[in-house]
């Protein structure tokens, strides 16, 4: 019996650090941890040239407004915001285009038919050649010297071909690889040739190629001219 007693005190003490045992509520430690927002930041990406809305300008037949694309100060790009929905905008809006890439300027000629969309576009389209020169004279001019790969301007006749409508010709102007110009130096007498011809020019200075889309009413002039087009292209080397 006096053997026993011990026995059981050292039983009795083994349990008490078991007693004393909290196990803690949870698995663990969880850490939340934020991960920063990555910074919004805002592209223009590579865009040629500078872009001028010009003014709203509103007519009887509807709203006038054109975009332009500037490269210092040529226009490159004329583009209708908007524009009246009617046949003869549609039909004159393209001749417009063509009209003051080749004159550079808004001091083009009205297209018959469509004279109150005409004067608006100039006027929108003159607003928007202000604005560009007003902002050119703004910055400060970089003193860097003029960039070797400009080149100068240099002329190029296409062939002349014959088609059952008459002969058709071009001529392009580059400046290095850019066609800055085209210019007919031989067209049929023919009222579809010349709807067609300012649609060719417009859809040749986008393109900046040879391959356009034919105009409907127009397929004969629109090959020969599209054939003239490649040989003066070819021919600049």
């Amino acid at each position: 019996m006096k053997r026993a007693i011990p026995v059981v005190v050292l039983s009795i003490a083994g349990l008490v650090p078991v007693w004393r045992y909290e196990p803690s509520i949870g698995g663990g430690t969880s850490t939340a941890q934020a991960t920063p927002a990555p910074s919004a930041s805002s592209s223009g990406g590579t865009s040629s040239g500078t872009v001028v809305k010009g003014t709203t300008v509103n007519t009887e037949k509807g709203p006038v407004e054109v975009q332009v694309t500037f490269e210092g100060e040529k226009i490159t790009a004329v583009k209708m915001l908007q524009q009246p929905n009617h046949p003869q905008t549609t039909a004159a809006v393209p001749k417009l285009i063509a009209a003051t890439l080749q004159a550079q300027s808004a001091d083009i000629d009205t297209v018959s038919g469509a004279t109150i969309t005409s004067e608006a576009y100039k006027e929108s389209l003159q607003a928007a050649i202000d604005e560009n020169a007003k902002s050119a004279s703004a910055s400060p001019s970089p003193s860097a010297s003029p960039s070797p790969s400009a080149a100068a301007s240099r002329t190029v006749d296409g062939s002349a071909l014959n088609t059952e409508k008459g002969p058709v010709q071009v001529q392009v102007t580059f400046e290095g690889d850019k066609i800055t110009a085209v210019k007919m130096l031989q067209q049929p007498n023919h009222p579809q040739t010349t709807a067609a011809v300012p649609k060719l020019i417009a859809a040749t200075l986008q393109a900046q190629s040879a391959d356009i889309d034919t105009v409907s009413g127009a397929t004969i002039t629109s090959e020969a001219y599209k054939e003239s087009l490649q040989a003066a292209i070819d021919a600049k080397g």
